[in-house]
């Protein structure tokens, strides 16, 4: 048949391959435990192309997991690459779960190589006798800065150096598995997401479309968000796709460090939870700053409270509500405005950046109630959330592979609205778990933690309004007839159970705990009662 078009497959090596053609002066720039490095597109490609072929040499084969523990720098960035860029699958781990978790991710998922920068030597070094299938453990850095508890490790610096940048990245099918993701956002074992090139590619351009997160080349892009939660959002695929100058802030995320690299580098675009947003505005109101080139953020992974918002817009900077999740590569919805918006009050306004935004192309939601149909978009009726679109998951990974569709929908566990035009409003979850800080807390788990102290009859965990994290849990229990414990010994009682950072803020001692007709606990009556526990406590 004439007239037909050229069919090259979608690849996440052409994304580099592209960037250095046509902006290899282009920096990417980073801070790493030895310091800020600084180079190219340019040099980026050609080191991954060395890179790949250092894990070919290592053995690595088309869909062997290679997995990352790393913060925001060019190494991470360049592994991106290497590692799909040979079709192998690039597993990037989140460090901030309980190492238990970690062992599970890592067996799970059948690692054979695990990339890990020095900051994360003390943790790797606990794990590496619990993966036994793990080959080899390669530390990111030069021989120069590997220190005794890297246990032998290869020196990533020595990989890279052996080998020449004379490699021609391989064709393949674009339907073939490229990254590999964990969510907690379920009970149990975190559950893996396996991202395809094709799904990739289509949400990198998806991304910086102008009605997504606008990218372009004149942009200097930093994001907060880890490489490891949901790829940065797709950041260091979307700063290829239009050439835009990159900045990774490694490991150094309070408000001081950030602040001096985003003025530092003229940062013109950002992206994060609001915990770190919280942080970065208190650093600039103490010190009575101002940021002199940032003009957009992307706020999301929890709601970004109006207070934040209103700050930022202060400062002359546009606030982009986005919603997403794992599951979808991640991104599903961005707070853009309609030409309809130009002449709206400062009051309608505020109420629509308030909302989560509206669904990229790419990705088509609905909002269905108990019986599966379809509700109105009238901004009033609130139903469970589903998305469908070709990145947006078909199944589970590994050990929690099943069918995640119903009828061809993915169920994303949030409640919601959806107003005439389109916007979409997270007004609960269907499942108690809790968000903090962009990270997922079961609830579930921490009260079965609970219920094995000798002291406790029943307990219920509920996430509670806080001022920095959106959402913090808070544990509320009856005690057995005659028992004695106090706050600190339940509190004390988590430790060496969960990741530090899951463990509840607050115990409240009741005298009995609602239920349902079914026996079940009535969790949404709790949280209107205990809504803003946190906040009435002393805060310091």
């Amino acid at each position: 048949m004439l007239g037909l078009m050229q069919d090259h497959p979608l690849l996440i090596s052409s994304l580099i391959r592209f960037a250095d053609r046509h902006h290899g002066t282009t920096e990417i720039v980073s801070r790493t435990n030895e310091g800020m490095h600084r180079y190219t597109y340019t040099d980026a490609h050609a080191r991954s192309r060395q890179l790949a072929k250092a894990l070919l040499r290592l053995g690595v084969g088309a869909d062997d997991r290679v997995a990352t523990i790393a913060w925001n720098n060019s190494r991470h960035f360049e592994l991106y690459y290497a590692i799909s860029g040979i079709g192998a699958i690039c597993h990037t781990i989140n460090p901030r779960l309980f190492p238990d978790q970690l062992v599970y991710i890592i067996n799970d998922a059948q690692d054979r190589l695990v990339f890990f920068d020095m900051t994360f030597a003390p943790l790797v070094s606990g794990l590496r006798r619990h993966c036994p299938g793990v080959e080899c453990w390669v530390a990111m850095t030069d021989r120069e800065y590997m220190v005794e508890s890297a246990f032998g490790a290869l020196c990533y610096e020595e990989l890279v150096a052996a080998e020449s940048d004379g490699f021609d990245w391989p064709d393949f099918d674009e339907r073939t598995a490229s990254s590999l993701c964990y969510t907690s956002g379920t009970t149990g074992n975190p559950k893996g997401v396996l991202y395809s090139h094709r799904s990739t590619v289509l949400h990198s351009i998806g991304a910086a479309l102008p009605d997504t997160m606008s990218l372009s080349a004149r942009d200097v892009v930093l994001p907060i968000v880890p490489m490891f939660h949901a790829n940065a959002w797709g950041a260091p695929y979307s700063c290829a796709v239009v050439g835009a100058k990159l900045v990774l802030p490694g490991p150094a995320l309070d408000g001081e460090s950030l602040y001096n690299l985003f003025e530092t580098e003229g940062v013109t675009f950002s992206a994060g939870v609001p915990a770190v947003w919280l942080g970065l505005l208190h650093y600039l109101h103490e010190n009575r700053l101002r940021f002199s080139r940032l003009r957009r953020v992307v706020i999301g992974g929890s709601a970004c409270p109006p207070t934040m918002m209103q700050a930022l817009e202060g400062l002359g900077i546009e606030v982009l509500h986005a919603w997403g999740m794992t599951e979808m590569s991640p991104l599903g919805t961005v707070c853009q405005l309609k030409s309809r918006h130009d002449d709206a009050s400062a009051e309608d306004l505020a109420a629509v950046r308030a909302k989560q935004g509206r669904a990229v192309y790419g990705v088509d939601i609905k909002i269905v109630g108990e019986n599966g149909a379809e509700l109105p978009w009238d901004g009033k009726t609130f139903g469970d959330l589903m998305a469908r679109g070709p990145w947006v998951a078909n199944s589970y990974f590994g050990s929690s592979a099943n069918e995640a569709l119903q009828e061809g929908w993915f169920a994303t566990g949030d409640v919601a609205t959806i107003d005439a035009d389109g916007y979409v409003q997270i007004t609960d979850r269907s499942k108690d778990v809790i968000k903090s800080g962009g990270e997922w807390i079961s609830s579930i788990e921490l009260e079965n933690i609970a219920m094995a102290h000798p002291a406790v009859a029943e307990a219920a965990v509920i996430g509670v309004k806080h001022a920095r994290w959106d959402e913090r849990p808070v544990l509320l229990v009856q005690i057995k007839m005659d028992a004695v414990v106090s706050r600190e010994e339940l509190l004390t009682f988590y430790h060496d159970k969960i990741a530090k950072w899951s463990i509840p803020d607050d115990v409240v001692f009741v005298t009995s705990l609602p239920h349902t007709a079914a026996g079940k606990l009535m969790k949404v009556q709790l949280r209107e009662v205990y809504a803003n526990h946190l906040l009435s406590l002393p805060q310091g």
